[in-house]
């Protein structure tokens, strides 16, 4: 029961600091959402268009919005359009005349304003918006030749052409993808981001919380608690246990509001929870080990968020480890991150189950077990000899 009151005082005292708050709650949410808006997912690039309220002007909107590889945005006003193209709200804009309409059966050239950002997709986008622009008046500039050459009403020869447009054979390009994907198509835009950025904050803030056993120290607090009847081992056991709700606590709170927020698929919930445990113990064993190593709470810290990152980064926390050369996916493998970030791989990337990721969290076990079981020797010392 002491065992349970220390612990909780620990996880009470991470709530009352103020810079905890930000580094535990804000800047893991932060930092998924700019991953995730920069580098996440494949969305199709948006396209601003300002039309007029004719039949024709309306068909080729939603002729464009048809195109798999554009997303259409609306807009009331050209000025409106311009300043989402200027703040880079959408990737591009195109402007239809209000007398598209009239103009577009008159046999004369319409002007359609098309302006994007010089560094953005404009090139690509104008290329795409040409294509459909084509294809959408092809049967009606047939039916003005028909027209001129005295076959029928514009009308009726441009639902005749329609009609034959849709009977002739088409050219249909196939992409395929040789060799295997890394990342799926299906990979949500926030859910890569989201599996690693949690990994490197769980251990960056089990680390942190290094410095908070030497303050214990430093203040006494350790030799009062001794000093009663509460023996040595009640006492480590109270501080790895904190430790480990500090880490826990931060990866469920990561898991749970990329969840909601950014609608992340964490795949199997029973794989995904059994890695934050996991890991949780690992972070917690370092951080009992780091309070052991250091005398006071700034170096301690200090040299604990380098060696976090430090380790985050070769275990693939912050670049996938796929992308690694062979060499240094083997260096790789010596971190307990590129465990856990494979684990959450296998269930997000492949819909893995509990079972397919059985390896990965046995070396997690060993490392958590390894890291306690040195930690809680360490802890004994210094106790003791405080």
């Amino acid at each position: 029961m002491k065992a349970i009151t220390i612990a909780v005082s620990n996880l009470r005292r991470m709530f009352r600091n103020r810079e905890s708050f930000f580094f535990v709650f804000i800047l893991p949410i932060a930092l998924i959402f700019l991953i995730g808006a920069q580098f996440g997912g494949s969305p199709a690039p948006s396209l601003g268009v300002v039309s007029g309220e004719g039949q024709r002007s309306q068909a080729l909107v939603d002729a464009l919005g048809e195109e798999a590889r554009l997303d259409v945005v609306s807009y009331a006003a050209e000025d409106e359009l311009r300043t989402a193209v200027e703040r880079g709200n959408v990737n591009a804009g195109l402007l239809i005349p209000p007398e598209y309409d009239a103009e577009i059966t008159a046999d004369t050239s319409i002007d359609m304003p098309f302006f994007a950002r010089p560094d953005g997709l404009g090139p690509q986008l104008q290329a795409v918006v040409g294509s459909v622009v084509a294809e959408e008046t092809a049967p009606l500039v047939a039916a003005i030749v028909a027209d001129g050459q005295g076959a029928g009403p514009i009308d009726q020869a441009e639902a005749r052409a329609r009609e034959l447009a849709a009977t002739m054979p088409t050219v249909e390009v196939v992409t395929s993808t040789s060799g295997e994907s890394l990342f799926p198509s299906t990979l949500g835009r926030f859910d890569l981001g989201a599996a690693s950025q949690l990994t490197l904050f769980m251990f960056v803030t089990a680390l942190t919380g290094a410095a908070v056993l030497i303050e214990t120290r430093r203040l006494g607090i350790s030799t009062r608690m001794i000093s009663t009847p509460t023996p040595v081992g009640t006492v480590v056991a109270g501080e790895g246990l904190g430790r480990y709700l500090v880490v826990l606590f931060q990866g469920l709170y990561i898991m749970l509001a990329t969840l909601v927020i950014f609608r992340v698929d964490w795949g199997d919930p029973v794989g995904a929870i059994a890695v934050v445990l996991a890991f949780a113990a690992v972070g917690a064993g370092t951080a009992m080990l780091f309070g052991t190593l250091f005398s006071n709470a700034q170096q301690a810290a200090g040299v604990g968020v380098v060696f976090g990152l430090g380790l985050a980064a070769l275990g693939g926390s912050m670049v996938p480890a796929e992308l690694f050369s062979d060499t240094l996916q083997q260096v790789a493998r010596l971190t307990p991150h590129y465990w856990a970030n494979s684990a959450f791989a296998e269930l997000v990337r492949n819909g893995g189950t509990l079972a397919d990721i059985l390896p990965q969290l046995g070396v997690l076990l060993v490392y958590a077990s390894a890291l306690l079981l040195l930690a809680t020797w360490r802890m004994r010392v210094v106790l003791t000899r405080t």
